[in-house]
C-alpha cells in the first residue's frame, strides 16, 4: 500500500510539472512579440497628454487575433490600433493616462488576451508620476494636418505653482525638424508662466510626426518634464488608398477599383499613365476642377499568371510634379483541358 501511495504521488508531481511548463509556454510566445516589458512614462505634468504606443509584431506564420485588452486602474486606458495581426504585421496598443483627474505615484497594468492562435494573457506593468505643480495647456503641442513644404508654429503654455525662483532651463528635441524656445510670461505670488513655442521646420518628410520634448528645470527632485508633440505633413493632393490591392484576378474578366484622390483647393487632372506597355487599365477621367476625384480603375487582366503590378503617373494642372501610386494583385493561372 505503502509503495502504491508513493506512485500515485510520484505521477501527480510529473503532471504539475508538465501543467506548469505549457503555462509558461503558453504565456511566452505572446510575450515574445512586444517590444517591451513595462511602460515608465516617469514624471509628466498634469494635464499633459501622456500617451504611449507600445509595439507588437506578429512573428508566427499563423494570425494572432486580440481578444481583449484592459487595464486595472482608472488612472489607465489601453485600446490595440487592430485586433488581428497577420504573420509579418505590425501594430501597437496605445497606452493613455489620465493626468487630469489623477495626482502623484500611479501604478497599473494593461492587460492584453489573445485567443488565437493560441490563449494567451499578458500583463505589461505601467508606472507613472502626475506632477501637481506644472501644468500644460494643451495637453500637447499637436500640429494637426500641416502641407508638405509649409512648415507650422504651436504654443503650449505651462503654469508652475511652488518656488520662487523655479525656471525652465532648456529644452530638448531629438528630432531635427521640430525647435522649441520657452517665453517667461509671468513671475509672483509662487507662480511662473511661460509660453512654450514650437516650430515645424518646412523640410520635414511627409508622414506622421510623433515625439516627445524634454523641458529641463532647475528643479533638483524633478528636472525634466516630457512635452508630447504631434503633427501629420501631407502632400496638397492625397490619394487613397495609398497602394490599391487588386486581389485575385482572372486573365480576360474585367475588374473595377475606386481610387479617390483629395486636394486642399480644386484641382484639375490633366492625364493619367501607366508605366507598362500591356495597356490593361482603362480610368474614366474627370472633366472639371473639384477638390476630390473618385476615379474608376478597371483592370482586364493579361494572360500573366502571378504577381503582377502597375505603377500610375497623375500629372494636374498647375502643379510642377505629378503624383504616382502603384497597384498590386495576382492574376489566376487559366486551366486549360
Amino acid at each position: 500500500m505503502l509503495r502504491t501511495c508513493i506512485f500515485r504521488f510520484g505521477i501527480l508531481s510529473l503532471c504539475l510539472f508538465v501543467l506548469n511548463v505549457s503555462t509558461s509556454f503558453g504565456q511566452d510566445w505572446a510575450q515574445k512579440m512586444f517590444d517591451k516589458d513595462r511602460i515608465d512614462f516617469g514624471v509628466i505634468a498634469r494635464g499633459s497628454d501622456a500617451q504611449y504606443r507600445l509595439k507588437i509584431k506578429n512573428i508566427y506564420k499563423d494570425p494572432v487575433h486580440i481578444s481583449n485588452v484592459r487595464t486595472t486602474c482608472g488612472c489607465s486606458a489601453a485600446e490595440p490600433s487592430k485586433s488581428i495581426l497577420e504573420s509579418g504585421e505590425e501594430g501597437y496598443i496605445q497606452v493613455k493616462m489620465d493626468t487630469a483627474r489623477f495626482q502623484r505615484r500611479k501604478d497599473s497594468n494593461v492587460i492584453v488576451t489573445f485567443d488565437a492562435p493560441q490563449y494567451a494573457e499578458i500583463r505589461i506593468p505601467i508606472t507613472s508620476y502626475i506632477r501637481t505643480d506644472v501644468v500644460f495647456t494643451p495637453g500637447a503641442a499637436n500640429f494637426g494636418s500641416v502641407e508638405v513644404g509649409k512648415g507650422a508654429e504651436t504654443t503650449v503654455a505651462l503654469a508652475y505653482a511652488g518656488r520662487e525662483d523655479w525656471a525652465l532651463t532648456g529644452i530638448e528635441s531629438r528630432n531635427p525638424h521640430i525647435t522649441a524656445k520657452a517665453v517667461e510670461t509671468n513671475r509672483g505670488g509662487g507662480r511662473v508662466n511661460y509660453n512654450v513655442i514650437l516650430t515645424l521646420d518646412p523640410k520635414t518628410p511627409k508622414g506622421p510626426v510623433r515625439e516627445q520634448l524634454i523641458l529641463k528645470t532647475n528643479d533638483v527632485n524633478f528636472k525634466t518634464v516630457p512635452l508630447l508633440v504631434e503633427a501629420r505633413v501631407e502632400s496638397d493632393i492625397t490619394i487613397t488608398p495609398e497602394i490599391v490591392s487588386l486581389g485575385m484576378m482572372v486573365p480576360g474578366q474585367e475588374k473595377t477599383v475606386n481610387v479617390v484622390m483629395r486636394g486642399k483647393k480644386p484641382f484639375e487632372i490633366e492625364k493619367i499613365e501607366c508605366e507598362s506597355n500591356d495597356e490593361a487599365f482603362k480610368i474614366r477621367m474627370p472633366k472639371a476642377a473639384q477638390p476630390i476625384h473618385v476615379l474608376p480603375l478597371t483592370i482586364v487582366p493579361p494572360d500573366k499568371p502571378g504577381d503582377y503590378s502597375e505603377e500610375f503617373t497623375v500629372t494636374i494642372a498647375g502643379r510642377g510634379e505629378p503624383i504616382t501610386f502603384k497597384a498590386f494583385g495576382k492574376i489566376a493561372e487559366t486551366k486549360t483541358n
